[in-house]
């Protein structure tokens, strides 16, 4: 297992640019590392996925917007993220998946003029 702790959350205007990090305790060589989010009163949802070999996923409301991205000799994992929307409000949450999931404690984004 590997604690994963999540940063660069914030408060933003509608269209600006944010960029978490994520950093792990130990190697995440193996794992698919992802970016989930939860708006007040939804479920968590994914936003983006990267696999071992760095292949990325996102979600429709994401795609072009978003993008994921992963450095294991830092053990870490990013997300930039631009053209911010209201509807981005969210607690995002790191997540590291092998055999089991790890997860972070989040981090708030808010996005509002």
């Amino acid at each position: 297992q590997v604690q994963l702790v999540e940063s660069g959350g914030g408060l933003v205007q509608p269209g600006g640019s944010l960029r978490l990090s994520c950093a792990a305790s130990g190697s995440i060589d193996i794992y698919t590392m992802g970016w989930y989010r939860q708006a007040p009163g939804k479920q968590r949802e994914l936003v983006a996925r990267i696999t071992s070999n760095s292949i990325t996923n996102y979600a429709d409301s994401v795609k072009g917007r978003f993008t994921i991205s992963r450095d294991n000799a830092k053990k870490a994992v990013y997300l930039q993220m631009n053209s911010l929307k209201p509807e981005d409000t969210a607690v995002y949450y790191c997540n590291a998946r092998w055999r089991s999931e790890n997860w972070g404690q989040g981090t708030q984004v808010t996005v509002s003029s």
